[in-house]
């Protein structure tokens, strides 16, 4: 498979790269935030749902126009602590501007306030085989709601 490219500037958009980003790995040390650039960025191993083999791929993905962000439940001290991607949602404010919640397994998120969606993600090399294919608990309908 050719490397992904994805641009998201609404929150239909952002949905299609949070499925691909779904069980992406990262460390903390791969995280960051640069606000005079008014940037935040994550180097991640993204899971290649569209292999035919469990393989993870060498991800970048970041926001531009981010007015702040904030961390909930993550140990930023602990730079080698690995965190589990597993969605990214969109609560919009003041349209259009609004929040991107990156919500971690383990229940850690990472909210980032941004005037407007401008993210990217884009694979940057190398794919290696993946240990297994993550698989997630099926609740059942009661349980959902």
């Amino acid at each position: 498979m050719d490397l992904l490219r994805l641009v998201a500037f609404d929150p239909e958009d952002l949905a299609v790269i949070s499925a691909h980003l779904q069980d992406s790995l990262l460390q903390v040390g791969d995280i960051a935030y640069l606000p005079k650039e008014r940037r935040f960025a994550i180097q991640i191993r993204r899971y290649d749902w569209e292999a035919a083999t469990p393989q993870r791929r060498l991800t970048c993905m970041h926001f531009e126009h981010v007015k702040a962000v904030r961390v909930r439940g993550i140990d930023q001290s602990n730079k080698d602590a690995v965190l589990n991607l597993l969605a990214i949602a969109f609560d919009e404010k003041d349209a259009p501007s609004g929040t991107a919640t990156l919500i971690f397994a383990d229940g850690g998120a990472i909210q980032v306030d941004l005037e407007c969606i401008e993210m990217q993600m884009k694979d940057i090399g190398p794919v290696w085989a993946a240990e297994s294919r993550p698989q997630h608990e099926d609740l059942s309908r009661a349980e959902r709601l």
